[in-house]
């Protein structure tokens, strides 16, 4: 059997042998609501340094380019940990629980180390270990998950990617609660991920359908390329990806900078529950997506989607004399929908790409869109600082834009048979 996983949700499992007793309902949504509790909490540091990015530019005297470094170099150490595990085979040696741990407490470690840091440059290493630590907790937990599901995967591929949305947001509520050092949300935050890890380690059980990982190899990755609903699918995660971790690291910013201009005074309460509940309600978006994906296709959920998402990347910074609560009715649309098409790009993957391959894919097209992101990541503090939030916002939209295209151009290609096969 042979599994992968792209970077925001995305697991197939393919041949061997039936287990000899089907999980029950009650057991395998039990271990789905576990896993997903877990992943919110292993997620905390992924965005830790953002939530207080404000108190660190006071503090380290930062630009807002310079800040974007800290958010950059987890986006480079999830990329280099993700190949390397799937290169080095990590998961043939180690239970997918045991990585979650593992890759936990690294996490924790390395996220505290920005406490203690003192400065950029120092604290540059500790952001990069953050990143290759949680590439040890996000594929893994979806492998975990996988082995309970054989149907409702789209539903239970939606609450992980759910999960992990949600995850990312809570740095934010933890500074929303005001008052708090930016160092005690650091550790607040390395807590709730070292919770995360032991919590999957010991209180999830493995499912029936046990299945090895498959090796990464670049060569495989590009024949698997020659298929063209890959291609297309490929296109439209790098859509994806170009506009999802740039909205995520830099809502909260923008928030900032509208509360300031409608001219009172700018509550980090505020500017922290405000981003939590944006980033947030994508957790309800990648449910909808899910089952969206589930009743009408792959390319025709992720296609929606964008719709939505790009659309409001296009205006949204625009609209900022419109005042803070027009920015954050549209700020919730936006985050319900960008992280709605998440996981359905890596399925049409599984169902479209040469079966011997389909690992190596996946993991190309994670490296692929996470290091897109870095650009996009770097990009908007530096459009912002030149031409406004609205020229910066805007640059996101031609994402979803290529997103929409390629989707469109699978929904009209033929798919092949099996993907009409159910797992």
């Amino acid at each position: 059997m042979e599994m992968g996983t792209d970077g925001l949700g995305g697991v197939r499992v393919a041949g061997g042998d039936a287990p000899r007793i089907d999980p029950s309902d009650e057991g395998r949504w039990r271990a789905l609501i576990l896993l997903g509790v877990a992943m919110v909490l292993s997620m905390a540091t992924w965005f830790s340094a953002a939530a207080v990015l404000p108190q660190l530019r006071d503090n380290w005297n930062l630009s807002r380019v310079a800040g974007s470094w800290l958010t950059i170099m987890v986006q480079i150490g999830f990329v280099v940990g993700a190949v390397g595990s799937a290169y080095l085979g990590l998961a043939d040696r180690l239970s997918e629980r045991r990585l979650m741990l593992l890759g936990a407490i690294g996490a924790a470690l390395a996220n505290a180390g920005l406490a203690v840091s003192g400065g950029l440059v120092a604290a540059l290493p500790f952001r990069f270990l953050v990143g290759v630590s949680l590439a040890g907790v996000y594929p893994p937990s979806l492998k975990a998950m996988s082995t309970w599901f054989r149907r409702d995967r789209g539903t239970a591929l939606g609450v992980m990617v759910g999960a992990l949305t949600l995850g990312s947001a809570l740095p934010h509520l933890v500074n929303g609660f005001g008052g708090l050092d930016w160092k005690l949300v650091v550790y607040a935050t390395s807590l709730l991920t070292l919770a995360g890890g032991l919590l999957a380690e010991f209180l999830v059980e493995d499912g029936p359908y046990r299945f090895p990982t498959a090796r990464f190899d670049w060569r495989d990755a590009r024949r698997a390329l020659a298929a063209r609903g890959v291609r297309l699918s490929t296109l439209g995660y790098v859509g994806h990806m170009w506009e999802l971790y740039a909205m995520w690291a830099w809502f909260g910013a923008f928030f900032a900078d509208v509360l300031a201009r409608d001219g009172g005074e700018v509550s980090t309460v505020a500017v922290g529950l405000a981003t939590f509940s944006v980033i947030g309600a994508g957790a309800l978006g990648s449910w909808a997506g899910g089952a969206i994906s589930d009743r009408h296709g792959r390319a025709e959920a992720a296609g929606l989607s964008m719709v939505f998402s790009g659309a409001v990347a296009a205006v949204i910074g625009f609209l900022a004399p419109a005042g803070p609560w027009v920015i954050l009715a549209l700020g919730l649309v936006w985050g319900f929908w960008v992280v709605a098409d998440s996981a359905q790009f890596s399925t049409v993957v599984t169902e479209q790409a040469d079966q011997r391959f389909v690992g190596s894919v996946l993991t190309a097209q994670l490296a692929a869109g996470f290091i897109l992101s870095i650009f996009t990541i770097f990009l908007v503090p530096v459009v912002r600082d030149s031409l406004g939030w609205g020229w910066a916002f805007l640059m996101l939209a031609p994402g979803p834009a290529l997103g929409m295209w390629a989707m469109n151009s699978l929904r009209n290609q033929p798919r092949p048979a099996a993907a009409n096969a159910r797992p």
